[in-house]
């Protein structure tokens, strides 16, 4: 077993975590777990020989006990390739106890893990955990099963599914080599989570930004740091706090980080044009607002030597949220984005994804039906339209 603290850690995935809440389908976030397995599926976009996992209780009000936990390279669903799983351990300890508001991480596991694999950490919570610090929309299943299931039993008994991940906030690498400086994270809304996307395929833009780099000989790790709902201005109970609170943790503190692509405000610029209990809060955010939200990611990235890259807000013509207003807002942004010159580079997705016969509106062939939300070739896209050399 190699020691933590002996190796140069690498990004391989991450989930930016949120406070218990309904969400937008099942999950267990609020009833939390008690005597159950929690078996979590996730995709690699980096490589090693050894990997740890980062856990969460930012959102716990009170210490979160983690009875045991391993990880093991993924066969099919809940199954694991036979004899890949290794016990993970806490400074030693085969559980540990995360104190409110906290993370820990588990000590270094030997395990050969190839680009694009998938891992599986289960996580066995002997007590009643109360609410769950969780991830709402991992568009991956996500099992549970009475009692304590954690080496390799009959994937039968995992019998319980959602599509969010639990208290698991990043799965870091290590080869022995030097720490890397060639991250890549993705800030953002439910574009950048994936909505719309396929469950289980991996067909959101981060990954299709990933496997295009290894396409083109240049593999970096690709991490999704996007929330559904999440806005640039405001904090929100349901979508995670505001994307400047939350840049350094989710994007600064990340290991390696050499890059940010940002796609948010398109909830700023919306939430206010409906009435609805979920979509708040919704001030009327002018232009000036949101340029002043873009310019204080761009002065802390600066800060840090990361360079960003500012997304342009996509076409929405015919979604709950559009309007006049919020469209003039959307093109004013857009135009700000393009000409300013104040982001590093710009990812056009807006220009990449909009109707030719109406640019207010997303092209059919890459919508997903709700008519903001690509489909996965519309993720495709998106990834095809961040230039690689302003990484």
């Amino acid at each position: 077993m190699s020691t933590s603290n002996s190796l140069d850690w690498q990004a391989g995935w991450a989930a930016a975590v949120q406070r218990p809440s309904i969400g937008f389908h099942k999950n267990w976030a609020e009833e939390g777990f008690a005597d159950q397995t929690v078996r979590q599926i996730v995709r690699v976009t980096g490589a090693g020989t050894s990997a740890r996992i980062r856990l969460s209780n930012r959102y716990g009000a009170a210490p979160l006990e983690v009875a045991g936990a391993t990880i093991a390279r993924t066969d099919k669903g809940a199954d694991v390739v036979p004899g890949t799983v290794r016990a993970l351990t806490f400074d030693g300890a085969p559980a540990v106890v995360i104190p409110p508001g906290g993370e820990v991480y588990s000590d270094a596991a030997e395990l050969s893990v190839a680009p694009f694999a998938s891992l599986t950490v289960s996580l066995y919570f002997a007590r009643p955990t109360g609410p769950a610090s969780f991830h709402a929309q991992g568009y991956a299943t996500t099992y549970r099963a009475a009692g304590e299931q954690l080496a390799d039993p009959d994937p039968a008994v995992f019998g319980e599914t959602t599509v969010s991940w639990y208290y698991l906030a990043a799965v870091e690498l290590a080869d022995g080599g030097p720490a890397r400086r060639e991250t890549v994270v993705l800030l953002g809304d439910s574009l950048t989570d994936g909505f719309g996307s396929t469950v289980d395929a991996n067909r959101r833009y981060s990954d299709a930004l990933a496997e295009r780099l290894a396409a083109e000989g240049a593999p970096r790790p690709v991490l999704n740091q996007g929330i559904g709902g999440n806005l640039l201005l405001n904090d929100s109970a349901w979508f995670g706090d505001r994307a400047g609170d939350r840049f350094r943790r989710d994007v600064l503190d990340q290991p390696g980080v050499r890059s940010v692509v940002v796609l948010v405000g398109l909830n700023d610029i919306g939430f206010s044009e409906v009435d609805l209990p979920t979509y708040k809060p919704a001030p009327d955010n002018s232009v000036d607002d949101l340029i002043a939200g873009y310019r204080d990611l761009i002065g802390q990235a600066r800060a840090a030597g990361v360079r960003i890259i500012g997304g342009t807000i996509m076409p929405f013509k015919g979604a709950e949220y559009h309007s006049p207003a919020a469209e003039a807002k959307r093109r004013e942004v857009n135009a700000w984005m393009r000409d300013a010159g104040e982001f590093d580079a710009v990812a056009d997705f807006a220009a990449a994804l909009a109707d030719p016969a109406d640019g207010d509106a997303l092209a059919p062939a890459y919508d997903s039906g709700d008519h903001k939300h690509p489909n996965d070739e519309g993720y495709r896209l998106m990834a095809a339209a961040v230039d690689l050399a302003a990484l």
